[in-house]
């Protein structure tokens, strides 16, 4: 996906994480400065000695040692933090950067005692019936924009069995629910005249809410955007391009907690096994300053500015410019499982950014304009993606495995809400816009998910690809609105509010 990841200015936005998505995913970075020496600007050289082989094969006696930790880790409600094996002294960087401090020792490691701090009110997507005649804006909205996305996503759904439920605990029912109106939609006309209608016959709306708040705050949430940048690099190590972009390691191991524990569902792990325990992966210091992966051969490509690394895996996915002037995606693949820690929030809780230097161009001013500082700010985002090349060609693949449709495509939390589902979208056009503050009401389709991108409303907007997409994405952290658009047999069997 795009997550993980994303591009938002002070809080992380996809994918996306992707999506982090929107830090927005979390986001563009198009100026492309680059580096004054051939080695990594703030990292240090790749380690002499290749990292020891990790275990591959477990025998069951790990991998039940390595399911109790997990379950244990669940339990308090927070990760356990390993110590990973020391690594030499890194050497010091090119001059364009001082050598970032000496990490501290790392702690022992010990097993949770689960004084777990008080409970929170617990996070709950709650549906309220509503009809289409309480959605503001609509029928002011060119919904043949929408259909792109919606029956790329119906395509999606019509290949699954029937019985296969649709988002988490089957709330969005069965695909046998969604079959009669995704197999409609596809024989439509593009007629506005005829698809408003052809909505309202199949669906019905629902009031998105948080059931860990109360009041008309319940139903508000935050909206954050996303883009695809567009990135130079090379295929091969040379000149300027030294900034690795690595697939997935071999010994990156992913935990589906739903597979240990019912209410554990939708939730994952990603780490590697030691010793028959599963650690926490390799952070983003690990990777980029001590070179823990050097020499693996998991190099795609090479790019000319980190901070256009740094970008790129905000967004999670994004486009290589080569020197021969092709075009190659570099499409989400996995992460570490680190947190995601958004550079923006940390540049302003610093009291490093002004008044409206905040959004993602911002970011990317400031950490070119201090590359003394630079480094140490985009260390503390812990969490590192990983790619694989394709074909430049259509959008970028969200989480639900189709293109993204750029001002159509939204990022939502999957732990509440379904990939693939309509959304009617009621939230405000970004800062720095000429529309800035006006409604912006529209049919979304929730195609991706971010690691930023957490909540019962909660979306990340797919702006596209390129520098007006950056601008949009960029400035874009509005309150907003979604109300689920769930096919009418679906509706019937849900409770009443």
């Amino acid at each position: 996906m795009l997550d993980a990841l994303r591009l938002a200015a002070s809080d992380p936005l996809p994918a996306g994480e992707g999506g982090e998505r929107s830090e927005p995913g979390e986001g563009k970075r198009q100026a492309r400065a680059r580096p004054g020496q051939t080695a990594p600007l703030p990292l240090t050289r790749a380690l002499t000695r290749a990292p020891s082989p990790l275990v591959r094969g477990l025998s069951v006696l790990r991998l039940l040692s390595a399911a109790t930790l997990v379950l244990a880790l669940a339990a308090c409600g927070d990760e356990e933090q390993k110590a990973e094996a020391p690594v030499p002294a890194p050497a010091p960087p090119p001059a364009a950067l001082p050598a970032p401090a000496p990490a501290p020792a790392p702690a022992p490691a010990t097993t949770p005692d689960c004084r777990c701090e008080q409970p929170q009110p617990k996070q709950a997507l709650t549906l309220t019936p509503a009809r289409f005649a309480d959605l503001p804006g609509w029928g002011s909205d060119d919904l043949t924009e929408a259909l792109p996305a919606l029956l790329a996503s119906c395509q999606a759904l019509l290949a699954q069995p029937d019985d296969k439920p649709v988002g988490p605990a089957g709330i969005a029912g069965t695909v046998a629910d969604w079959r009669p109106a995704c197999s409609a939609l596809l024989t439509l006309p593009v007629d506005e005249a005829v698809l408003a209608p052809a909505l309202e016959s199949w669906f019905r709306p629902f009031l998105a809410s948080d059931a860990a708040k109360s009041g008309e705050a319940a139903s508000q949430g935050t909206i954050t955007g996303y883009y695809e940048p567009l990135v130079t690099g090379s295929l091969t190590r040379g000149g300027s391009y030294v900034w690795p972009l690595y697939k997935p390691p071999g010994d990156l191991v992913t935990v589906r907690l739903g597979r240990f524990r019912a209410d554990l569902e939708g939730q994952t792990l990603f780490g590697l096994v030691q010793g028959g325990e599963l650690l926490p992966y390799h952070d983003r210091a690990a990777i980029d300053e001590a070179h823990v992966l050097s020499g693996q051969g998991l190099e795609l490509a090479f790019l000319d500015d980190y901070v256009q690394l740094f970008f790129l895996q905000v967004q999670g996915s994004g486009q290589i410019l080569l020197p021969d002037g092709r075009r190659l995606r570099a499409a989400y693949a996995a992460n570490n499982g680190q947190p995601f820690t958004a550079a923006g929030r940390v540049l302003k809780e610093a009291g490093k950014l002004g008044p409206g230097q905040s959004s993602a161009q911002g970011v990317m001013a400031w950490l070119r304009a201090h590359p003394d500082e630079a480094w140490a700010v985009m260390k503390q985002n812990r969490r590192y993606v990983f790619f694989r090349l394709e074909a430049a060609t259509g959008g970028p693949k969200g989480a639900q495995g189709v293109a993204l449709t750029a001002g159509r495509s939204l990022a939502v939390d999957t732990r509440f809400l379904p990939l693939g589902a309509p959304l009617w979208l009621d939230t405000t056009w970004p800062a720095g816009t000429p529309q800035a503050e006006q409604p912006l009401r529209r049919l979304m389709v929730a195609q991706d998910t971010g690691g930023a991108i957490q909540g019962p409303v909660r979306g990340d907007f797919f702006w596209g690809a390129g520098e007006e997409a950056l601008a949009l994405a960029g400035g874009m952290q509005q309150p907003g609105r979604y109300w689920l658009l769930l096919p009418a047999s679906v509706a019937e069997r849900l409770p009443r509010q």
